[in-house]
């Protein structure tokens, strides 16, 4: 036994959650989905149950019952599914672009002093102008095509990884640098192998807001002017006063955008197992 390993303390307990077997990892899991659902069960009940005794107004609040009727007939005539496609493939083309931008950007300004003073005073400017200022500017220049869509979205996707991945950068510990130079590292290795592993919370944290705030751009980009997208479906329903067709486009929204952020949560749970974290 070497001189290190009788100096090293041995700890009097292991931690709690290393000792957990993956049989009760996984039962701790399924157990929590359960708690999460029994809040929009208790509601959809009540909502139903207010529905049934006419306390609410059917054409206002349509009853969860309705609101399903109306989503299986979308679901067979197929409405809903080429409405979902198409805005599925804008928001994902505007993050595509606005959150590889940001990303990109976001490297360069926080590693570059210089380019933080070029760039980060008009890019912090420019992400406090709200969407629905810049919406009629993006009109004019590209009209009501896809191309104008598709650039709303982006800017919003840009900003939450622009700044997570700046700030990323800045808050690696400065000390892992001169570990770096005594092991020769180049400045491409920096990057790969000390920056952005270590920048890798904030860059996932920059995910998950980035697809959000695309989703939410969607919404504002298809409301502006568009004749296919589950934001069109709203509005044509809102026309009409089918009030249970524009809960069906809300739901959906609400759906697809949780399951996109649970993707990219499963994501960081197996990209920063590292991380000794509390958890609440």
């Amino acid at each position: 036994m070497s001189i290190m390993e009788k100096s090293r303390p041995f700890p009097a307990t292991l931690p709690t959650h290393k000792l957990k077997s993956p049989i009760i990892k996984k039962e701790s899991k399924w157990r929590n989905t359960l708690i999460g659902i029994v809040l929009p069960l208790v509601i959809l009940l009540i909502w139903q149950t207010l529905s049934g005794l006419k306390i609410i107004s059917p054409i206002l609040f349509p009853s969860p019952v309705s609101i399903a009727k109306e989503f299986y007939d979308m679901f067979l005539t197929g409405e809903l599914l080429t409405h979902l496609n198409i805005s599925v493939q804008r928001a994902a083309l505007g993050f595509l672009l606005g959150g590889s931008l940001g990303l990109l950007i976001g490297l360069i300004v926080g590693l570059k002093k210089r380019a933080e003073h070029i760039m980060d005073p008009s890019l912090q400017m420019l992400r406090t102008v709200p969407h629905l200022a810049i919406t009629p500017l993006f009109i004019l220049w590209f009209g009501f095509g896809e191309v104008s869509k598709v650039l709303l979205i982006a800017l919003g996707a840009f900003f939450p990884l622009y700044v997570n991945t700046f700030l990323g950068v800045r808050s690696v510990d400065g000390k892992l640098f001169d570990v770096a130079k005594v092991l020769e590292f180049n400045r491409f290795h920096q990057i790969t192998k000390l920056i952005i592993p270590s920048a890798l919370p904030n860059i996932l944290l920059g995910l998950r807001l980035s697809l959000g705030v695309a989703w939410l751009g969607l919404v504002v980009a298809e409301l502006m002017g568009s004749s296919e997208g589950i934001g069109y479906m709203i509005q044509d329903a809102r026309q009409f006063s089918r009030t249970s067709a524009v809960f069906v486009g809300i739901i959906i929204f609400a759906v697809v955008g949780k399951l996109v952020d649970s993707v990219v949560r499963l994501l960081e749970e197996r990209l920063l197992r590292w991380r000794d974290s509390y958890q609440g």
